[in-house]
């Protein structure tokens, strides 16, 4: 098997295992918009919005915010060096393809290697983080239930917007309000 197939298989096993949320009672409300319909975005296209920490581009596909509750996808830029904090969700299984970068994932306090094409999966109450010292990541990530896109509406903004200066426990408590813990 090629390295083409092999990353294509792994990203359509992360994908197959969070589709399972597609199968669980969804409670139809009227209205519902554009999830419902469904739709079709470029690469480009989806809410633009620049992270509070690190300044780096997030694409969000579909969450809430567009008639899905029970899934959300997107895209993260992380610079290089900064990684992502140690945290957990309570309600969140969370998955992550790696289409760009490499570093060291930790789940649970293992730590574990990763590079491009890799796939990475996250039952909720896990503690993981990222640590990217020597690559810029580019992450696919995807969230059953929804959720995390809502997180980054409270603490990021629309390029162009000068950036949110919120303290560390204010950030706490908008994670809290989604089912997030920081360390």
């Amino acid at each position: 098997m090629n390295a083409f197939e092999q990353t294509r298989r792994s990203f359509l096993f992360a994908a197959g295992a969070l589709s399972v949320s597609g199968m669980l009672p969804q409670g139809i409300i009227e209205g519902q918009g554009a999830a419902w319909q469904g739709y079709v975005l470029g690469a480009t296209e989806g809410e633009h919005l620049v992270h509070f920490r690190d300044h780096g581009n997030i694409f969000i596909k579909l969450g809430s915010a567009t008639g899905s509750e029970n899934l959300a996808l997107g895209t993260q830029q992380v610079r290089v060096g900064t990684g992502i904090p140690i945290h957990r969700h309570f309600k969140m299984d969370e998955a992550f393809y790696v289409l760009e970068g490499s570093g060291i994932f930790i789940l649970n306090d293992v730590r574990h290697s990763f590079e491009k094409g890799g796939t990475i999966f996250i039952p909720k109450n896990s503690w993981h983080g990222f640590e990217n010292p020597d690559h810029e990541l580019l992450l696919l990530w995807i969230v059953s239930p929804a959720g995390l896109d809502g997180f980054f509406r409270e603490t990021c903004t629309p390029p162009g917007v000068p950036p949110k200066q919120l303290t560390r426990e204010q950030v706490h408590a908008i994670a809290r309000k989604y089912d997030t813990e920081f360390r």
